[in-house]
């Protein structure tokens, strides 16, 4: 795993949902939830950038949502369920539905766009 994302569970105790199971019990806690799935780190170089950008854009949103990485055995898997198919991928969760998505890396501005609307589409 790459060091970022090691990070992310280590030190920022992020869960690791390695297993659909798991999703769906951390998607049946309340609050909007922040789904990482990071792709291949080695073939898609935005992951790293990715694993960087989302612990910031939570603290941007006054941790709002919270965040776990997705297992890289379950993730293709959520992509195809939620037709989000690039990577990697920011999906948006409330009340265990998906509310939103924001794929590849974007300018910070794009975020400050989107997330908004996706949180407020979460209070519906």
């Amino acid at each position: 795993m790459h060091p970022l994302l090691t990070r992310l569970i280590t030190d920022l105790n992020w869960p690791h949902l390695t297993d659909l199971g798991s999703v769906e019990a951390h998607l049946a806690t309340p609050g909007i939830h922040c789904l990482f799935i990071p792709g291949d780190p080695v073939r898609n170089l935005e992951t790293a950038d990715a694993a960087v950008i989302l612990p910031e854009l939570q603290i941007a949103f006054q941790r709002s949502f919270d965040c776990a990485l997705v297992g890289d055995a379950i993730e293709a898997k959520l992509r195809e369920a939620h037709g989000v198919l690039k990577t990697p991928s920011f999906l948006f969760f409330s009340e265990g539905r998906m509310v939103g998505a924001v794929a590849r890396i974007r300018d910070w501005d794009d975020y400050m766009a989107r997330i908004p609307y996706i949180l407020g589409l979460a209070s519906v």
